[in-house]
């Protein structure tokens, strides 16, 4: 039965990494990015299902204390969505939330043993090495094609496989961090064969970076490996050598691909440069910040950045997009600072539990957790550092691959659990199933909704594109602006 379970593991997560990173080779049947939307929520609502009826099963309610700031979290944005109920298509966005903070939670507290932690961190890093380097490896042809047809900016092209470059720049901040851990544990880290191909397409992915100038990969990844080396100490060496290795390996390749082989096949080079202004963001997260003040502090609303009259000068006359480039903002905005209060009761449960572990490790009495500790610390605290200015948890190939590094993450943190022997295993199992079933009824409704507001939004195209002046803004759908102010909607 557990070979069933671990294959299934792999299944799974192989199947998360394909349809983020290989979304274009898979022809989904939405496209990308719909395509992908639809995978996290059918994900979520699957694994929290399960996730409960095991947890009740094997612990009763031994852990229901453990997992009370998530739970809180989950109601807020259920509750803080109440008010709006009437509004159409209100549900899909705040439930997925709920879902997507109390899935990780409780998918985290499933391994129990150190030893189950440790495979489930196996999985996940060379599930997510290999399709990196596979992913790099295909970065390279796109990259020869575009100098065969004398492509001066290569940026226009690469990262390829995504809607926009940000998109691919969230994965990159929750993947860099993970992929030494891939030569320092599992049964291949020995194989000089398995170390040059996990090097070269980390060195790939750290070219796309440069080539980029992904600013907030950048910034949340120095400051996310800067969090851990401080916090964890002489313990996440191995893992930082492999790491500054990497970026070096990448600084090469840059020098290489980008600077010296279009030099000499090229008669111009062009590149993008490293931008010291906002991008524009000021505006919106100005806005974002008056709007958590108008029904302070309950929030605007679900999706009301779309639909809002606008408060401030400088939004009014700035460029729209489908959310401010805050994550933390837009909660406050549409769900108010009550639920950003549920959000640091989580983040503060985090921090006690992660400061538990980092004392084991740095006493050695559990070093083999040491690098993975590291790691996923780095990945975390890049990605909520990245969520500051940009959408790393809206954008559905984020959150997909987030969802997974934060399972893992919490399994890491979290205190050993062992199993309690009930007298009544039927009357236990009966419950566990009830539980399930309570939990798992209203995903229908949710999923009903979803798929409505996907046609609704579809439908909407033709009026959109004929009537409204301004492009697509992904937020929940790639057309993301549905619904949206009542003046702008037929």
């Amino acid at each position: 039965m557990q070979k069933a379970w671990n294959v299934a593991l792999w299944l799974l997560v192989a199947a998360v990494f394909a349809s983020v990173l290989f979304a274009d080779f898979l022809s989904l049947p939405f496209g990308g990015y719909a395509s992908q939307r639809f995978i996290l929520v059918g994900l979520l609502a699957l694994v929290v299902s399960f996730s409960v009826v095991v947890l009740i099963y094997q612990h009763g309610w031994a852990l229901s204390g453990r997992i009370c700031p998530a739970a809180l979290v989950a109601g807020g944005f259920i509750l803080l969505a109440l008010p709006f109920g009437e509004t159409p298509y209100n549900w899909a966005e705040p439930v997925m939330y709920a879902v997507f903070f109390l899935g990780f939670v409780l998918t985290g507290s499933l391994p129990g043993s150190d030893k189950r932690r440790q495979y489930w961190v196996v999985v996940l890093v060379s599930v997510a090495a290999v399709t990196a380097a596979f992913y790099g490896g295909a970065t390279i042809t796109v990259y020869l094609f575009a100098l065969s047809d004398q492509v001066a900016n290569l940026s226009s092209f690469i990262p390829w496989g995504f809607v926009s470059i940000r998109y691919w720049s969230h994965i990159a901040t929750w993947l860099i961090p993970l992929l030494p851990l891939a030569v320092l544990l599992g049964p291949f880290r020995s194989q000089r064969l398995w170390q040059f191909f996990i090097a070269l397409g980390a060195a790939l992915w750290w070219w796309v970076v440069f080539l980029s100038f992904s600013r907030g990969t950048m910034l949340g990844l120095a400051l996310g490996v800067l969090i851990a080396v401080m916090l964890i100490g002489r313990p996440t060496l191995p893992w930082l050598k492999v790491f500054l290795r990497y970026l070096a390996y990448g600084v090469v390749a840059w020098l290489f691909l980008s600077l010296l082989v279009p030099s000499l096949l090229l008669d111009e080079v062009s590149m993008r440069t490293l931008k010291t202004d906002t991008s524009g963001r000021m505006p919106l997260f100005i806005e974002a910040w008056r709007m958590s003040l108008e029904n302070f502090p309950f929030g605007m609303g679900p999706q009301s950045w779309l639909t809002h009259e606008v408060l401030t000068e400088d939004y009014w006359q700035s460029p729209k997009f489908g959310h401010p480039h805050n994550m933390y903002l837009m909660w406050a905005a549409e769900y108010g600072w009550l639920l950003i209060g549920a959000l640091l009761i989580l983040a503060g449960q985090a921090v006690r539990l992660f400061w538990k572990r980092r004392d084991e490790v740095r006493s050695t009495e559990n070093h083999d957790l040491a690098l993975p500790l590291a790691a996923f610390t780095a990945s975390v605290s890049a990605a909520l550092l990245h969520a500051g200015v940009s959408a790393v948890f809206m954008a559905p190939g984020s959150m997909l691959i987030g969802f997974l590094v934060l399972c893992v993450f919490w399994a890491l943190i979290v205190p050993e659990s062992r199993s309690f022997t009930f007298k009544r295993p039927k009357a236990r199992a009966l419950a566990a199933g009830f539980a399930g079933l309570l939990v798992s009824a209203p995903s229908f409704y949710w999923l009903n909704e979803v798929a409505e507001y996907y046609d609704a939004m579809e439908s909407d195209l033709e009026f959109y594109y004929e009537n409204v002046p301004a492009g697509k803004l992904p937020r929940f759908w790639f057309h993301g602006n549905f619904p949206r102010h009542p003046s702008q909607m037929p």
